[in-house]
């Protein structure tokens, strides 16, 4: 069965860290552009990051560039977002999801298969 799972969410304040675990199963997530969404309440869904299947070339978005790091461990069929200098604003359900193409991208309409998500709420 094809499925992706987040983990690592949860309540943290401003500045803090976490990271975020998408792992497959059931297929090579290395063989797939992966991305991580974030979806806020009453917001659309937001493009954050993701990677190449190719070389591990990333993409970010403005407002997270320089603090969210995505990273895979190919052994582990698993993509990381590491979230660090956390703000208010980065509150949401955040999503991981397979692309459709080869190509970077942040619109969710090229990405097919998605995960359940995991919550993340930065609050003092």
């Amino acid at each position: 069965q094809v499925q992706l799972v987040e983990s690592g969410g949860g309540l943290v304040q401003p500045g803090g860290s976490l990271r975020l675990s998408c792992t497959a199963s059931g297929f090579t997530l290395a063989d797939y552009v992966t991305g991580w969404f974030r979806q806020a309440p009453g917001k659309e869904r937001e493009g954050v990051s993701c990677i190449s299947s190719v070389d591990d070339r990333t993409v970010y978005t403005t407002s997270v560039r320089g603090r969210f790091t995505i990273s895979r461990d190919n052994a582990k069929n698993t993509v990381y977002l590491q979230m660090n200098s956390l703000k208010p604003e980065d509150t949401g359900v955040y999503y991981c999801a397979t692309a459709r193409y080869t190509w970077l991208s942040l619109a969710s309409v090229d990405y097919r298969n998605w995960g359940q998500g995991t919550q993340v709420t930065v609050s003092s």
